[in-house]
Protein backbone atom coordinates (compact mmCIF):
# COMPACT_ATOMS: atom_id res chain seq x y z
CA UNK A 1 0.00 0.00 0.00
CA UNK A 2 1.10 3.74 -0.40
CA UNK A 3 1.96 4.20 3.34
CA UNK A 4 4.18 0.76 3.37
CA UNK A 5 7.13 3.14 3.57
CA UNK A 6 6.32 4.25 7.19
CA UNK A 7 7.68 0.85 8.25
CA UNK A 8 11.14 1.99 7.75
CA UNK A 9 13.73 -0.43 6.14
CA UNK A 10 12.31 -3.60 4.75
CA UNK A 11 15.48 -5.48 5.69
CA UNK A 12 18.72 -5.00 7.68
CA UNK A 13 21.35 -7.50 8.79
CA UNK A 14 22.97 -5.75 12.39
CA UNK A 15 26.02 -5.17 13.37
CA UNK A 16 25.45 -7.74 16.10
CA UNK A 17 25.08 -10.37 13.26
CA UNK A 18 28.31 -9.43 11.32
CA UNK A 19 30.77 -9.60 14.24
CA UNK A 20 29.10 -12.86 15.20
CA UNK A 21 28.87 -14.35 11.93
CA UNK A 22 26.24 -17.35 12.93
CA UNK A 23 25.51 -19.74 10.98
CA UNK A 24 21.98 -20.43 10.03
CA UNK A 25 19.60 -23.11 11.59
CA UNK A 26 19.23 -25.51 8.75
CA UNK A 27 15.89 -25.80 7.84
CA UNK A 28 12.94 -27.95 9.34
CA UNK A 29 10.97 -29.44 6.56
CA UNK A 30 7.05 -29.70 6.86
CA UNK A 31 6.00 -32.83 9.16
CA UNK A 32 8.25 -31.95 12.02
CA UNK A 33 7.37 -31.29 15.62
CA UNK A 34 7.97 -27.79 16.78
CA UNK A 35 7.32 -26.99 20.95
CA UNK A 36 5.93 -24.08 22.48
CA UNK A 37 5.81 -23.21 25.52
CA UNK A 38 2.50 -21.20 26.55
CA UNK A 39 -1.42 -22.02 25.72
CA UNK A 40 -2.89 -18.73 25.31
CA UNK A 41 -4.39 -16.75 22.52
CA UNK A 42 -0.71 -15.65 21.17
CA UNK A 43 0.38 -19.73 20.97
CA UNK A 44 -2.99 -20.40 19.15
CA UNK A 45 -2.49 -17.83 16.53
CA UNK A 46 1.36 -19.49 16.11
CA UNK A 47 -0.15 -22.99 16.15
CA UNK A 48 -2.52 -21.91 13.56
CA UNK A 49 0.42 -20.27 11.38
CA UNK A 50 2.96 -23.00 12.22
CA UNK A 51 0.21 -26.13 11.09
CA UNK A 52 -0.82 -24.10 7.63
CA UNK A 53 2.77 -24.25 6.76
CA UNK A 54 2.75 -28.17 6.88
CA UNK A 55 4.44 -28.35 10.76
CA UNK A 56 2.76 -30.29 13.69
CA UNK A 57 2.78 -28.27 17.34
CA UNK A 58 3.20 -29.57 20.66
CA UNK A 59 2.25 -27.44 23.61
CA UNK A 60 3.38 -27.44 26.80
CA UNK A 61 1.00 -25.47 29.11
CA UNK A 62 -0.78 -26.59 32.76
CA UNK A 63 -4.55 -25.56 31.56
CA UNK A 64 -6.76 -28.12 31.20
CA UNK A 65 -8.39 -26.04 27.97
CA UNK A 66 -6.06 -23.68 27.10
CA UNK A 67 -6.66 -21.68 23.64
CA UNK A 68 -3.10 -22.89 22.31
CA UNK A 69 -3.73 -26.73 23.60
CA UNK A 70 -7.06 -27.19 22.50
CA UNK A 71 -6.03 -26.91 18.72
CA UNK A 72 -1.85 -27.85 18.97
CA UNK A 73 -1.23 -31.34 17.56
CA UNK A 74 -0.11 -32.56 20.83
CA UNK A 75 -0.59 -30.70 24.37
CA UNK A 76 1.29 -31.96 27.35
CA UNK A 77 -0.22 -30.19 30.58
CA UNK A 78 2.54 -29.99 32.82
CA UNK A 79 4.24 -27.35 34.75
CA UNK A 80 6.72 -25.76 32.56
CA UNK A 81 9.36 -26.86 35.15
CA UNK A 82 7.99 -30.87 34.58
CA UNK A 83 11.67 -32.76 33.84
CA UNK A 84 9.24 -35.30 32.42
CA UNK A 85 7.17 -33.11 30.09
CA UNK A 86 10.43 -30.91 28.88
CA UNK A 87 12.01 -34.48 28.03
CA UNK A 88 9.20 -35.44 25.94
CA UNK A 89 9.45 -31.80 24.13
CA UNK A 90 12.99 -32.19 23.74
CA UNK A 91 12.82 -35.67 22.51
CA UNK A 92 10.27 -34.61 19.55
CA UNK A 93 10.65 -31.01 18.55
CA UNK A 94 13.98 -30.13 16.74
CA UNK A 95 13.05 -26.44 17.69
CA UNK A 96 10.99 -24.79 20.49
CA UNK A 97 9.78 -20.81 21.31
CA UNK A 98 7.32 -19.25 23.28
CA UNK A 99 4.42 -17.44 23.51
CA UNK A 100 4.86 -15.52 26.60
CA UNK A 101 7.88 -13.68 28.61
CA UNK A 102 7.38 -15.08 31.94
CA UNK A 103 7.82 -18.49 31.24
CA UNK A 104 10.78 -19.76 33.62
CA UNK A 105 14.54 -19.62 32.06
CA UNK A 106 14.97 -22.92 33.64
CA UNK A 107 13.10 -24.43 30.88
CA UNK A 108 14.74 -22.49 28.16
CA UNK A 109 17.83 -23.41 29.38
CA UNK A 110 16.90 -26.78 29.12
CA UNK A 111 15.69 -27.19 26.14
CA UNK A 112 18.43 -25.34 24.23
CA UNK A 113 20.55 -27.80 25.97
CA UNK A 114 18.50 -30.36 23.01
CA UNK A 115 17.86 -28.34 20.34
CA UNK A 116 17.24 -24.93 19.04
CA UNK A 117 14.92 -22.22 21.39
CA UNK A 118 13.96 -18.84 20.28
CA UNK A 119 14.11 -16.55 21.65
CA UNK A 120 17.31 -17.68 23.42
CA UNK A 121 16.73 -17.26 27.50
CA UNK A 122 19.38 -14.55 28.00
CA UNK A 123 16.75 -12.37 26.06
CA UNK A 124 13.90 -13.01 27.39
CA UNK A 125 15.64 -12.59 31.03
CA UNK A 126 15.78 -9.04 30.05
CA UNK A 127 12.39 -8.26 29.31
CA UNK A 128 11.31 -10.42 32.48
CA UNK A 129 12.38 -7.56 34.55
CA UNK A 130 11.87 -3.82 33.96
CA UNK A 131 14.69 -2.86 35.92
CA UNK A 132 17.01 -5.18 33.38
CA UNK A 133 15.04 -3.62 30.35
CA UNK A 134 15.72 -0.02 31.07
CA UNK A 135 18.71 -0.49 31.61
CA UNK A 136 19.55 -2.55 28.76
CA UNK A 137 17.57 0.28 26.56
CA UNK A 138 19.66 2.79 28.09
CA UNK A 139 22.78 1.46 27.09
CA UNK A 140 21.92 0.67 23.54
CA UNK A 141 21.70 4.40 23.66
CA UNK A 142 17.98 4.99 23.72
CA UNK A 143 16.03 7.23 26.13
CA UNK A 144 13.25 6.04 28.90
CA UNK A 145 11.06 8.11 31.20
CA UNK A 146 12.99 8.67 34.21
CA UNK A 147 12.75 5.84 36.94
CA UNK A 148 14.41 4.63 39.98
CA UNK A 149 14.84 1.33 41.27
CA UNK A 150 12.70 0.26 44.49
CA UNK A 151 13.45 -2.56 46.42
CA UNK A 152 12.20 -0.46 49.94
CA UNK A 153 10.01 1.95 51.25
CA UNK A 154 13.46 4.05 52.32
CA UNK A 155 13.96 3.92 48.41
CA UNK A 156 11.00 5.85 47.62
CA UNK A 157 11.60 8.20 50.68
CA UNK A 158 14.52 9.09 48.98
CA UNK A 159 12.73 9.31 45.25
CA UNK A 160 13.74 12.80 43.41
CA UNK A 161 10.61 14.79 43.51
CA UNK A 162 10.67 15.03 39.67
CA UNK A 163 9.50 11.58 39.87
CA UNK A 164 5.87 12.63 40.78
CA UNK A 165 3.48 12.09 39.50
CA UNK A 166 4.93 9.15 38.54
CA UNK A 167 3.68 5.50 37.94
CA UNK A 168 4.80 2.56 40.41
CA UNK A 169 5.54 -0.86 38.15
CA UNK A 170 6.31 -3.45 39.62
CA UNK A 171 9.63 -5.45 38.25
CA UNK A 172 8.68 -8.87 37.15
CA UNK A 173 5.30 -10.49 36.30
CA UNK A 174 3.04 -7.18 35.39
CA UNK A 175 1.10 -7.12 32.28
CA UNK A 176 -2.15 -5.26 30.85
CA UNK A 177 -2.02 -2.74 33.28
CA UNK A 178 -1.78 -5.66 36.26
CA UNK A 179 0.65 -4.41 38.97
CA UNK A 180 0.66 -0.91 38.03
CA UNK A 181 -0.69 2.44 40.37
CA UNK A 182 -0.63 5.72 39.48
CA UNK A 183 0.84 8.05 41.96
CA UNK A 184 0.91 11.44 43.05
CA UNK A 185 2.73 11.69 46.08
CA UNK A 186 5.60 9.51 47.82
CA UNK A 187 2.56 8.40 50.88
CA UNK A 188 0.51 6.84 48.20
CA UNK A 189 3.88 5.35 46.25
CA UNK A 190 4.85 3.47 49.58
CA UNK A 191 1.30 2.22 49.93
CA UNK A 192 1.05 1.36 46.42
CA UNK A 193 4.42 -0.51 47.59
CA UNK A 194 2.97 -2.12 50.45
CA UNK A 195 -0.36 -3.68 48.22
CA UNK A 196 2.03 -4.68 45.90
CA UNK A 197 3.75 -7.05 48.59
CA UNK A 198 6.57 -4.99 48.58
CA UNK A 199 8.31 -6.67 45.97
CA UNK A 200 10.90 -4.92 43.88
CA UNK A 201 9.45 -2.28 41.64
CA UNK A 202 10.58 0.44 39.65
CA UNK A 203 8.88 4.33 39.93
CA UNK A 204 8.71 5.43 36.78
CA UNK A 205 8.06 9.54 36.17
CA UNK A 206 4.92 9.91 34.13
CA UNK A 207 5.34 11.77 30.55
CA UNK A 208 3.03 14.27 29.06
CA UNK A 209 2.29 11.76 25.93
CA UNK A 210 0.97 13.18 22.88
CA UNK A 211 0.67 9.09 21.44
CA UNK A 212 1.93 5.66 22.00
CA UNK A 213 3.23 3.48 19.40
CA UNK A 214 4.91 -0.14 18.65
CA UNK A 215 7.24 -1.88 16.36
CA UNK A 216 7.06 -5.14 15.65
CA UNK A 217 10.26 -7.13 14.09
CA UNK A 218 11.08 -10.54 13.24
CA UNK A 219 15.24 -11.34 13.08
CA UNK A 220 16.59 -14.97 12.23
CA UNK A 221 19.68 -16.50 13.28
CA UNK A 222 21.63 -15.16 10.64
CA UNK A 223 21.07 -11.78 11.86
CA UNK A 224 18.59 -10.20 9.21
CA UNK A 225 15.61 -8.57 10.15
CA UNK A 226 12.13 -7.19 9.04
CA UNK A 227 10.05 -4.70 10.50
CA UNK A 228 6.33 -4.29 10.25
CA UNK A 229 4.47 -0.47 9.85
CA UNK A 230 4.48 1.38 13.05
CA UNK A 231 1.34 1.08 15.13
CA UNK A 232 -0.25 3.91 16.42
CA UNK A 233 -2.40 2.53 19.83
CA UNK A 234 -4.63 3.90 22.51
CA UNK A 235 -4.71 1.69 26.01
CA UNK A 236 -8.00 1.03 28.17
CA UNK A 237 -7.31 0.49 31.75
CA UNK A 238 -3.84 -0.17 30.99
CA UNK A 239 -5.16 -2.56 28.44
CA UNK A 240 -4.44 -2.56 24.54
CA UNK A 241 -8.05 -1.19 23.06
CA UNK A 242 -7.19 -0.50 19.41
CA UNK A 243 -4.12 -0.32 17.04
CA UNK A 244 -4.42 2.18 14.17
CA UNK A 245 -2.04 0.71 11.46
CA UNK A 246 0.03 2.67 9.37
CA UNK A 247 0.44 5.52 12.64
CA UNK A 248 -0.50 8.58 11.74
CA UNK A 249 2.79 10.34 12.35
CA UNK A 250 5.69 11.65 10.43
CA UNK A 251 7.58 9.36 7.70
CA UNK A 252 10.94 10.82 9.82
CA UNK A 253 9.29 9.53 13.41
CA UNK A 254 8.15 6.07 11.94
CA UNK A 255 11.76 5.91 10.41
CA UNK A 256 13.35 6.64 14.21
CA UNK A 257 10.69 3.92 15.87
CA UNK A 258 12.29 1.29 13.56
CA UNK A 259 15.62 1.84 14.02
CA UNK A 260 15.67 1.90 17.36
CA UNK A 261 13.56 -1.39 17.59
CA UNK A 262 15.99 -3.10 15.42
CA UNK A 263 18.98 -1.60 17.59
CA UNK A 264 17.73 -3.40 20.82
CA UNK A 265 17.38 -6.57 18.29
CA UNK A 266 20.84 -6.19 17.47
CA UNK A 267 22.13 -5.47 20.31
CA UNK A 268 20.35 -8.72 22.04
CA UNK A 269 21.26 -10.49 19.05
CA UNK A 270 17.69 -11.29 19.21
CA UNK A 271 16.29 -13.98 17.74
CA UNK A 272 12.58 -14.44 17.15
CA UNK A 273 9.71 -11.63 16.77
CA UNK A 274 9.76 -9.00 19.10
CA UNK A 275 7.96 -5.79 19.93
CA UNK A 276 8.94 -2.71 20.94
CA UNK A 277 6.09 -0.14 22.64
CA UNK A 278 7.00 3.49 22.27
CA UNK A 279 5.61 7.15 24.46
CA UNK A 280 6.13 9.44 22.00
CA UNK A 281 5.92 13.26 23.70
CA UNK A 282 4.87 16.48 21.73
CA UNK A 283 8.30 17.72 20.99
CA UNK A 284 8.07 14.50 18.74
CA UNK A 285 11.16 12.75 20.64
CA UNK A 286 10.37 8.52 21.65
CA UNK A 287 11.05 7.11 24.54
CA UNK A 288 11.03 3.55 25.50
CA UNK A 289 8.39 1.81 26.83
CA UNK A 290 8.97 -1.75 27.27
CA UNK A 291 9.41 -4.79 24.83
CA UNK A 292 7.62 -8.01 24.38
CA UNK A 293 9.84 -11.09 23.32
CA UNK A 294 6.85 -12.56 21.21
CA UNK A 295 4.64 -11.56 18.68
CA UNK A 296 2.26 -8.73 20.22
CA UNK A 297 -1.69 -7.63 20.87
CA UNK A 298 -0.41 -4.68 18.28
CA UNK A 299 0.74 -6.67 15.46
CA UNK A 300 -2.30 -8.90 15.30
CA UNK A 301 -3.62 -6.86 12.20
CA UNK A 302 -0.91 -8.23 10.60
CA UNK A 303 -2.68 -11.34 10.02
CA UNK A 304 -5.16 -10.26 7.88
CA UNK A 305 -3.78 -6.86 6.58
CA UNK A 306 -0.01 -8.22 5.93
CA UNK A 307 1.45 -10.85 3.46
CA UNK A 308 3.57 -12.49 6.40
CA UNK A 309 1.52 -12.18 9.71
CA UNK A 310 3.75 -12.03 12.58
CA UNK A 311 2.86 -15.58 13.49
CA UNK A 312 4.43 -16.64 10.54
CA UNK A 313 7.25 -15.22 10.99
CA UNK A 314 7.89 -16.60 14.27
CA UNK A 315 7.46 -20.53 12.64
CA UNK A 316 9.50 -19.52 9.92
CA UNK A 317 12.46 -18.65 12.02
CA UNK A 318 12.28 -21.06 14.32
CA UNK A 319 12.34 -23.67 11.56
CA UNK A 320 15.10 -21.80 10.07
CA UNK A 321 13.11 -20.68 6.83
CA UNK A 322 13.48 -16.69 5.01
CA UNK A 323 11.32 -14.24 6.48
CA UNK A 324 8.57 -13.46 4.48
CA UNK A 325 7.30 -9.99 3.27
CA UNK A 326 5.78 -7.98 6.23
CA UNK A 327 4.33 -5.79 3.20
CA UNK A 328 0.96 -3.99 4.50
CA UNK A 329 -1.88 -4.38 1.30
CA UNK A 330 -4.63 -2.45 3.34
CA UNK A 331 -4.91 -0.43 6.05
CA UNK A 332 -6.22 -1.51 9.42
CA UNK A 333 -7.73 -0.57 13.10
CA UNK A 334 -7.37 -3.97 15.24
CA UNK A 335 -9.92 -3.49 18.14
CA UNK A 336 -9.48 -5.91 20.89
CA UNK A 337 -12.47 -7.67 22.34
CA UNK A 338 -12.31 -7.73 26.20
CA UNK A 339 -14.82 -9.82 28.14
CA UNK A 340 -16.66 -6.87 29.04
CA UNK A 341 -18.47 -7.36 25.56
CA UNK A 342 -20.38 -10.22 26.86
CA UNK A 343 -21.82 -8.08 29.39
CA UNK A 344 -22.38 -4.77 27.68
CA UNK A 345 -24.56 -4.63 25.02
CA UNK A 346 -26.17 -1.64 22.45
CA UNK A 347 -29.06 -0.96 23.91
CA UNK A 348 -28.50 -2.11 27.53
CA UNK A 349 -29.07 0.76 30.30
CA UNK A 350 -26.36 -1.06 32.21
CA UNK A 351 -24.36 -4.09 32.15
CA UNK A 352 -25.62 -7.22 32.56
CA UNK A 353 -25.04 -9.95 35.43
CA UNK A 354 -24.62 -12.66 33.67
CA UNK A 355 -22.99 -12.89 30.06
CA UNK A 356 -24.28 -13.38 27.23
CA UNK A 357 -22.59 -14.44 23.48
CA UNK A 358 -22.33 -10.89 22.25
CA UNK A 359 -24.06 -10.21 18.04
CA UNK A 360 -21.49 -10.75 16.07
CA UNK A 361 -23.55 -9.82 12.99
CA UNK A 362 -22.72 -6.35 13.96
CA UNK A 363 -19.66 -7.07 13.38
CA UNK A 364 -19.67 -8.82 10.11
CA UNK A 365 -22.21 -6.96 8.32
CA UNK A 366 -18.98 -4.99 7.59
CA UNK A 367 -17.79 -6.67 4.96
CA UNK A 368 -14.10 -5.87 5.31
CA UNK A 369 -14.36 -6.72 9.15
CA UNK A 370 -12.56 -9.77 10.16
CA UNK A 371 -13.37 -11.65 13.24
CA UNK A 372 -11.28 -13.55 15.18
CA UNK A 373 -12.22 -15.46 18.67
CA UNK A 374 -10.08 -17.16 20.93
CA UNK A 375 -11.78 -20.30 21.78
CA UNK A 376 -11.96 -19.22 26.09
CA UNK A 377 -14.89 -20.90 27.02
CA UNK A 378 -15.63 -17.95 30.27
CA UNK A 379 -15.58 -14.57 29.74
CA UNK A 380 -14.42 -12.07 32.35
CA UNK A 381 -14.25 -8.25 32.37
CA UNK A 382 -11.01 -7.54 31.02
CA UNK A 383 -9.86 -10.67 29.96
CA UNK A 384 -8.90 -11.06 26.22
CA UNK A 385 -11.37 -13.32 24.08
CA UNK A 386 -11.05 -11.73 20.68
CA UNK A 387 -10.25 -9.38 18.24
CA UNK A 388 -11.67 -7.65 15.02
CA UNK A 389 -9.56 -6.38 12.16
CA UNK A 390 -11.16 -3.94 10.19
CA UNK A 391 -9.12 -3.25 6.61
CA UNK A 392 -10.06 -0.44 4.32
CA UNK A 393 -7.86 1.27 1.20
CA UNK A 394 -7.29 4.50 3.46
CA UNK A 395 -6.52 4.56 6.68
CA UNK A 396 -9.59 7.29 7.83
CA UNK A 397 -11.79 4.81 6.34
CA UNK A 398 -10.75 1.59 8.55
CA UNK A 399 -11.24 3.80 11.59
CA UNK A 400 -14.52 5.55 10.60
CA UNK A 401 -15.77 1.48 10.39
CA UNK A 402 -13.58 0.65 13.47
CA UNK A 403 -15.67 3.11 15.48
CA UNK A 404 -19.24 1.96 14.12
CA UNK A 405 -17.85 -1.73 15.31
CA UNK A 406 -17.40 -0.61 18.49
CA UNK A 407 -20.31 1.36 19.46
CA UNK A 408 -22.30 -1.85 17.87
CA UNK A 409 -20.40 -3.59 20.56
CA UNK A 410 -21.37 -1.71 23.32
CA UNK A 411 -17.66 -0.87 23.68
CA UNK A 412 -18.54 2.96 22.87
CA UNK A 413 -16.68 4.96 20.83
CA UNK A 414 -13.55 4.82 23.38
CA UNK A 415 -10.75 3.26 21.46
CA UNK A 416 -10.41 4.72 18.47
CA UNK A 417 -9.18 8.39 17.98
CA UNK A 418 -10.60 9.68 14.77
CA UNK A 419 -8.86 12.02 13.84
CA UNK A 420 -5.35 13.17 14.52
Amino acid sequence: MANEARSGPAASAGPAAAQRHRRPVPPLPPGSWLGLLGGGQLGRMFCMAAQSMGYRVCVLDPGADSPAGSIADRHLRADYLDEAALAKIASSCRATTTEFENVPARALEFLAGHGVVSPAADSVAIAQDRRAEKAFVRGCGLETAPWIDVASAEDLQRAPPALLPGILKVARLGYDGKGQASVTSIDEAVAAFERFGSVPCVLEQRLALALEVSVVVARGFDGRSVAYPVAENVHRDGILATSTVPARISQSLAVRAVEATQRIADAMDYVGVLCVEFFVLADGSLRVNEMAPRPHNSGHYSIDACVTSQFEQQARVLAGLPLGSTHQHQAAVMINLLGDCWFRHQGDAQPTATPREPDWNVVLAHPFAKLHLYGKRDARPGRKMGHVTVLADAVDEAVRVAVQVERGLGIGSLGVTVGR
